[in-house]
């Protein structure tokens, strides 16, 4: 069971319900926008430098998307109830609406990794014989010709489906921020920016871990990596750091500066319950550190061995300082008790389908699907060209 007390006057259904997985939920659907919005800014903004990673930026948003839902289902006591919203679905409620949205966006994302890589599909078919061959027939479709024609089909459709798949991507996260901003019972989460806070921070958290895994990924290959490319994402991240950052301490500001009829009682959580994980963790270091920090990375004149650990370290901090504003968000909202008057205190559990190795799990699970889906389509562009990092 989760270690819980409480402090001061509570009533006696005051209860952290929503545990670890609802802090993983938008934390992982997040990192599904994020890389997502770079893939398209190569496909759609025909940005360049972003080609050697758009399509691990394409197949990673994939990943990650696959297992969204699956911190909801290990929440759920029954997850098999879960088809009853595209069964019988409820289109007023917010919870069914995302059955939806999320659905939507795996079939966008599946049709686009397809055209990206029906070409390739068509090669491998041709190339192999046996059960190879007829494995990567079906996914050609069974059309074994490639012509001009037929490639520039897919390049137009592989826009256009670039272009939708925009706002879907920050509806599928947009509308996480959405749930909790319309919980109007709770002063913590009811605002009509929170929704815009969290698909910023998304976009951050998911070029952050783009940023990071490019390095590593890079090592583990032996590849160089192409200067360009990551210098381009981090003067990304630098910037979707600063609209994210900003936001956030305005909506901070917007809060003390109204005040309210509940501001004693949210005041007295950021200042005790929360001081490290908001003050500390979400703003000092996730947040004021790589600000500062970027900057000195993709300079011009920056060595290529600083770039890269100046790079993954702004990357780590701000995917915790993403993983703790969720955490500030669904935990914090929780902690104080109806009356106003007292407070929960909760800490997660190791095990169980909620608990911390849970947690752990699930987040990996995204990067063995990631390995499976290298295996299916090149993650890399002009991979046999890349030069071998020199040892």
């Amino acid at each position: 069971m989760e270690a819980m007390d409480v402090q001061g006057f509570v009533f006696p259904n005051t209860h952290v319900n929503w545990g670890l997985m609802i802090v993983l939920y938008p934390y992982i659907t997040g990192l599904v926008a994020g890389a997502f919005i770079v893939s398209a800014l190569y496909h759609v903004g025909k940005v360049q430098a972003l080609k050697p990673i758009a399509s691990f930026a394409l197949v990673a948003s994939f990943c990650f998307a696959a297992f969204a839902t699956s911190p909801l289902l290990l929440h759920l006591h029954h997850p098999e109830r879960a088809f009853n919203i595209l069964f019988m679905p409820h289109f007023t409620s917010a919870m069914s609406g995302f059955g939806f949205i999320y659905s939507f966006y795996m079939v966008v994302l599946i049709i686009e990794i397809w055209l990206a890589n029906r070409a390739e599909f068509v090669t491998r078919a041709l190339r192999s014989t046996g059960m190879a061959r007829m494995f990567w027939s079906a996914l050609s479709l069974g059309v074994l010709e490639i012509t001009d024609k037929g490639r520039a089909l897919d390049h137009k459709l592989l826009y256009a489906f670039s272009v939708i798949g925009i706002p879907a991507a920050c509806v599928l996260h947009g509308y996480v921020g959405f749930i909790f901003g319309g919980i109007k019972a709770n002063p913590w989460w009811t605002s009509p920016m929170m929704p815009v806070v969290f698909l910023l921070s998304a976009v951050a958290s998911g070029i952050a871990a783009l940023v990071v895994m490019y390095v590593v990924f890079s090592k583990m290959r032996r590849k160089a990596l192409d200067v360009a490319c990551y210098r381009t994402l981090l003067k990304l991240l630098w910037g979707a750091l600063i609209v994210a950052f900003s936001l956030e301490m305005i909506e901070l500001m917007n809060r003390t500066y109204v005040g309210g009829a509940h501001w004693h009682v949210l005041e007295q959580m950021m200042h005790e319950k929360l001081f490290v994980s908001h003050y500390i963790i979400q703003i000092l270091l996730g947040a004021l550190v790589p600000l500062f920090l970027l900057p000195t990375v993709f300079r011009k004149n920056a060595s290529l061995g600083w770039m890269k650990f100046g790079g993954v370290l702004s990357g780590l901090l701000i995917l915790v300082q993403v993983l703790a504003m969720r955490w500030n968000v669904v935990i914090g909202g929780q902690l104080f008790s109806r009356s106003y008057r007292g407070f929960v205190n909760w800490s997660p559990e190791w095990s169980g389908r909620e608990g911390i190795l849970m947690f752990i799990l699930v987040m990996v699970m995204p990067f063995i699907l990631l390995a499976v889906m290298s295996r299916i389509v090149p993650l890399w562009s002009s991979e046999d060209d890349a030069p071998v990092e020199a040892t």
